[in-house]
């Protein structure tokens, strides 16, 4: 680049990105470098083909109705003293006959496309030399249209989009916006996509085609004087061939002069006729094109010597490279099986290199799994407290048989608590079945990496994942039996069985959750210790009262808070967690947004005058994660809460006294005994037997592969 730079001036610019354009294209590497390029932008029928002919002087692009333009044509315009064309995907072959040109566009398009009007960004490259034209490169994209036609796919007008949003997003490339003077210039297309991109207008030029056509009467000097919608590099007028002067085969020569005439002569226009018209149209591009190659010259160059060292390091490592010795490729394949080993492990146990930001993955997703999930299918778990009380005293009965008795048969007090424990399988399997789709998942993301071999990864993909599911059996036959262990034997004699009636209510319900939930983790001495800290958007609040509006929220055991922003300084409300639940509410069709609600079980207003208190996520997982810390702060959900359960003796006994002991229950025969007898055996069943912890059922599921 420096020799081309000081021995041909600038001149040498545009022949050079021209080389490089060539290299690259067949290589197939032409995205790793953003080459500095003029990138031809505008609506079906805005002239564009017709531009580009009057530039070559020559008809050579494909016409018709619907969209002509398929594929992208990089056109290079090269000044010589004879006129001849070539393809790049023809080298060698000179075309001196321009119908040629066009039929050969065609046949390539089709070649790559289809002949169902379909579109392809494989580009086609064209270079032009001629003594008419200026040096010049210009990328021809694809009219925008809006409604399919033939067999065009239903987002074909997204499809181009895409296309020429990957050309005109780069920073290199300078947009040619062509725009036909009679439509309103606020619904160009292609002004409206080089506004996306290049909002400053630092890039783009504007071309207005079409300006014989417009009514009588008016004109478009506010325009072309850079007043209405301004450009860095403003706007050009020019006319083009009409429909019937193509089909009459009218010289472009002859149509030049016209458009010459047409400026000279038309009242609005005559005094900028000298900067008008497609011959000033060509050495505005060609200054402008150097000066950028020039401007973006030293980024692109440092670019390049980067790739180059980069590629120079790979070809060292193939330096002493023997594609026929098998032992090569045995090495290449236990290295790639060996990489994905170690990419597994480290998605699992969190320490990759590649932290995925957009959503949890891998271990991050079994942990929410068995912290989140699991908790919520206990909580769900059906429970109907008169079922529960009738068991109980069939069991006594049908225990004593014939004979009336005076205690309570140790028989049907295990009856009752083994049936309860047995409902732990579910939520257990439940939770496996969610642990292996998540491991099966984390085995495709890692073998992504060996997608250039497709056998090799569809093998490695088959062979782990069928040993994950086989591993699944096992871990399933070893949480039911952990469960069918628990079952079989009930210790009454333990510590915390014999001391549950010297506990009062309260700490019954948050040690007995932290005990089930989290496997003993003790709780900290302080209440006021922070469960949880995010964004949530207060939904209910009407529209004459500020309407929907979102705080940062901080949870303990004891409240809720929020204040106005993450520095906590400007506390908003804090709402005391006590008679709090929670529940889903149905997001509105006109919301994306996941809503639960808070509300008082003595129908007390939760917040000002509101009965309820709607909180909304942005996501599911991020609801699911706020309810999960509420219940660890003891707010159960709405319905089916075995929670709730473990404290809900009978009406006559006041909650904040504690029970009695268990002798003393089954001793007695009164309707509140036999409550509280329900009271402990729920508290025995669920609490003295827990579930089998997660690290077990992930040691099991994991560390087996």
């Amino acid at each position: 680049v420096g020799k081309r730079e000081n021995g041909c001036g600038m001149e040498g610019l545009i022949e050079l990105v021209n080389r490089l354009q060539d290299a690259f294209a067949a290589l197939g590497q032409s995205c790793l470098l953003e080459l500095p390029q003029i990138a031809v932008v505008g609506g079906q029928s805005a002239g564009k083909s017709s531009v580009l002919e009057n530039c070559v002087s020559r008809d050579f692009l494909p016409r018709g109705s619907g969209i002509v333009t398929r594929r992208p044509l990089v056109l290079q315009l090269v000044t010589a003293k004879t006129e001849y064309a070539e393809f790049l995907h023809c080298k060698g072959r000179k075309f001196t006959d321009f119908d040629e040109v066009r039929q050969e566009i065609e046949a390539e398009t089709d070649r790559v496309t289809g002949l169902n009007k379909g579109i392809s960004s494989i580009p086609i490259n064209l270079r032009v030399y001629s003594p008419h034209v200026l040096s010049l490169t210009l990328v021809d994209l694809p009219g925008i249209t809006k409604v399919p036609v033939g067999d065009q796919p239903p987002d074909i007008e997204q499809q181009i989009r895409d296309m020429i949003m990957q050309f005109i997003s780069r920073e290199n490339c300078l947009i040619l916006a062509v725009t036909p003077a009679n439509t309103d210039l606020a619904n160009s297309d292609a002004l409206k996509l080089a506004k996306e991109v290049d909002p400053q207008g630092l890039r783009t030029i504007g071309v207005i085609t079409k300006l014989d056509l417009m009514d009588e009467g008016t004109d478009a000097t506010e325009i072309l004087e850079n007043k209405l919608l301004p450009l860095r590099r403003g706007y050009i007028g020019v006319v083009n061939r009409s429909q019937k002067d193509i089909d009459g085969k009218k010289d472009i020569k002859a149509a030049m002069l016209a458009e010459r005439k047409f400026f000279l002569s038309h009242p609005a226009y005559r005094h900028m006729a000298d900067r008008m018209g497609t011959p000033y149209l060509q050495k505005v591009l060609n200054q402008q094109l150097t000066n950028h190659i020039r401007d973006t010259l030293p980024t692109f160059r440092s670019k390049l010597q980067s790739q180059l060292l980069s590629i120079e390091h790979e070809v060292e490592a193939y330096k002493n490279f023997k594609p026929e010795d098998p032992t090569r490729k045995t090495k290449a394949l236990l290295q790639m099986v060996q990489q994905f080993s170690v990419d597994f492990e480290k998605r699992i146990e969190g320490s990759g290199d590649q932290v995925d930001t957009l959503e949890l993955s891998g271990g991050a997703k079994i942990n929410r799994i068995f912290h989140e999930r699991f908790p919520f299918e206990l909580v769900k778990m059906e429970f109907n407290e008169k079922e529960l009380r009738r068991e109980i005293s069939y069991a006594i009965k049908n225990i004593h048989g014939i004979r009336t008795g005076l205690f309570t048969p140790d028989m049907a007090f295990e009856a009752i608590v083994k049936k309860q424990i047995v409902k732990l399988k579910g939520p257990c399997l439940k939770s496996v079945d969610l642990v292996m789709q998540e491991l099966i998942n984390t085995v495709k993301k890692c073998t992504k990496k060996l997608a250039t071999y497709p056998r090799l990864c569809e093998e490695t993909e088959r062979i782990v994942a069928g040993h994950i599911r086989d591993r699944e059996e096992k871990t399933k036959e070893q949480v039911l039996l952990l469960i069918d262990i628990q079952v079989s034997y009930i210790n009454t004699n333990h510590e915390d069985f014999i001391g549950f009636a010297k506990e009062n209510v309260s700490e019954i319900k948050l040690y007995f959750y932290n005990s089930l939930l989290f496997q003993g983790a003790n709780l900290p001495p302080s209440r006021q210790i922070v469960i949880r800290k995010g964004w949530l958007t207060i939904n209910n609040i009407g529209i004459m009262k500020g309407g929907s509006k979102e705080y940062w929220f901080v949870l303990t055991a004891e409240s809720l808070s929020w204040y106005k922003d993450d520095e906590e300084k400007e506390k908003k409300y804090m709402l005391p967690l006590d008679n709090l639940k929670v529940r889903d509410v149905e997001k509105s069709f006109m919301s994306s947004k996941h809503i639960f609600a808070l509300f008082n079980t003595e129908q007390r207003n939760v917040y000002k005058d509101y009965r309820f208190l709607e909180l909304a996520c942005d996501a599911q997982e991020e609801m699911d994660s706020w309810k999960a810390s509420l219940l660890r702060a003891g707010v159960y959900p709405d319905k089916s809460s075995w929670c709730e359960w473990i404290i809900l003796p009978s009406k006559s006994f006041s909650p904040p006294l504690p029970p009695p002991p268990l002798t003393q229950v089954l001793l007695s025969s009164s309707p509140e005994s036999t409550a509280l007898a329900s009271y402990n055996i729920i508290f025995i069943s669920l609490y003295v037997l827990p579930p089998p912890p997660p690290l077990l059922l992930l040691s099991l599921a994991i560390h087996s592969i």
